[in-house]
């Protein structure tokens, strides 16, 4: 790292340097100095708050080494977690393991989730109503020379995927129709 004036660079970034020379640091970028300063600075103003928080809490007027040390334990315990102790998790491992996984019922392939569970199962309802048929209404007039002999009117072929109990609702009820996703229109 290319070193300028010496006397250009505040005390603490000294302290920086002094700190990451002997830890034997030689190849750093100029700014890893600076965030090392920012993350020091920010650091000492928590634990100063902390200590004057205890200090008031105290009812003392100024902040003394009890506060300090006060407010450096209570950041040491909750911001610095030891793991618990090797033997506390090979028993806890032991009492887990104890416990047999449950045994696989699915076939061969990938498992799946159930139906009702996936993307592609049915997610909405249609309500159709059917078309009432209106009874036409026969006139005098309307008498006058036609066919005295009815035309059928076609009645239209039942869906045989529709259940019975469909077929015998009334003419004026919704129906309910759902379709998955993923289904193709046939063509």
């Amino acid at each position: 790292m290319a070193e300028r004036g010496e006397e250009d660079i505040p005390r603490d970034a000294k302290v920086v340097k002094t700190l990451l020379k002997s830890m034997n640091v030689d190849d750093y970028e100029p700014r890893v100095v600076h965030q090392f300063l920012e993350l020091w600075y920010r650091y000492v103003v928590d634990v100063l708050t902390d200590a004057q928080v205890y200090s008031e809490h105290a009812g003392k007027s100024t902040i003394d080494s009890d506060d300090i040390k006060l407010a450096i334990q209570s950041k040491v315990n909750f911001s610095f977690s030891q793991p618990p102790p090797r033997e506390v998790l090979l028993e806890l491992a032991r009492n887990r393991n104890k416990i047999p996984l449950p045994k696989s019922i699915v076939g061969p392939g990938i498992p799946l989730p159930p139906e009702q569970d996936t993307l592609i199962s049915p997610n909405y309802q249609l309500a159709i109503q059917k078309r009432r048929s209106q009874p036409m209404e026969e006139t005098e007039d309307d008498d006058e020379g036609v066919d005295p002999t009815p035309t059928p009117t076609p009645t239209p072929t039942p869906n045989p995927n529709l259940s019975q109990d469909r077929r015998d609702l009334p003419q004026g009820t919704p129906q309910r129709v759902s379709f998955p996703l993923g289904a193709k229109r046939p063509r």
